[in-house]
């Protein structure tokens, strides 16, 4: 006779008290889930230390990244320049610490401006369905058509070079799969029952958009724009490479492999130390969101 009130209790016991308690227990969740996974734990690392290294850069790089010394042009690494000199003398160490900021400026920028448009292209999208789906998805064909990179290339073009273009330029071809991805998520969502009882107690369309569909959305949409942060940072690299985003004398890292390459030959560290630094980060970033993924996604869970 006591089992059920047993059972009750325990359920009731089982669920947190709080939103409060509810935030730590998915944090304490996911502490353990990153301690059992040694690859997610490193790309954390890594990106935890990309964002402590912008932050502390003038304490950090030990000289100024843009003044030039023509007397200490190319030097090997040493002591004194831990990664060596570029053809102006300049400490690649210090221009690679720098360009950290750059490198999450672009970042961070792209993301804010891509996650809020695809999310709402695509929960609009998916919920009317109709003339409006086809008319989105249709556009947003024609940005997936083609590749990033060479449409990137097509809005610096008519835009121009520099730090914000590039940014408007990746941020413009980045949305597409973000808008379908939270379509995908949202089809089967406009008819669930709790939907349907929201409709029934009078609930406009942009109310149950933005309380009830795209919340449902957002833990895939942070995993996909996690994923991403890898590709906007090549783009940006590529970007730089050809002189279209960040304009000289900024230390963006791919700017430094594109000036670095004439020296590479006997110099190797100008581009060693920039593509380093490209390629670990965006491992880093993929890392990290195979890791959410795993957190977030409960299909991925057994």
């Amino acid at each position: 006779m006591n089992l059920p009130l047993a059972s009750s209790a325990a359920g009731s016991a089982a669920l947190p008290a709080s939103s409060t308690a509810a935030l730590a227990a998915s944090a304490a969740r996911l502490l353990r889930f990153l301690l059992r996974n040694p690859m997610t734990f490193a790309g954390l690392v890594v990106v935890s230390t990309l964002v402590l290294v912008a932050v502390f850069a003038p304490w950090i790089a030990g000289h100024d990244p843009l003044l030039q010394n023509l007397a200490s042009a190319l030097q090997a690494p040493s002591s004194a320049h831990w990664f060596g000199t570029d053809e102006y003398g300049r400490d690649v160490f210090a221009r690679l610490v720098y360009g950290s900021r750059i490198t999450l400026y672009i970042v961070l920028l792209v993301t804010v401006i891509v996650g809020p448009i695809g999310l709402l292209v695509g929960t609009v999208s998916g919920y009317f369905g109709g003339w409006v789906d086809n008319l989105f998805m249709r556009i947003t064909d024609i940005f997936i058509s083609f590749p990033s990179l060479v449409l990137a290339l097509a809005f610096i073009a008519a835009l121009g070079p520099g730090l914000e273009h590039a940014v408007i330029a990746i941020a413009l071809t980045a949305w597409p799969p973000i808008a379908r991805l939270a379509r995908a998520e949202t089809l089967p969502l406009r008819n669930a029952d709790f939907v349907v009882a929201v409709q029934l107690q009078g609930a406009s369309s942009t109310r149950i958009i933005l309380r009830h569909i795209i919340p449902m959305c957002l833990s895939s949409v942070i995993i996909r724009l996690t994923m991403n942060m890898a590709s906007i940072i090549l783009t940006a690299a590529a970007l730089g490479f050809l002189g279209l985003g960040a304009q000289a004398p900024l230390p963006e890292w791919g700017a430094m492999i594109s000036t670095g390459r004439r020296y590479m030959l006997e110099s190797w560290w100008l581009v060693a130390a920039p593509g380093a630094a490209i390629m670990l980060v965006s491992l880093a970033f993929n890392l990290l969101g195979d890791g959410l993924r795993d957190v977030l996604d409960p299909r991925s869970q057994s």
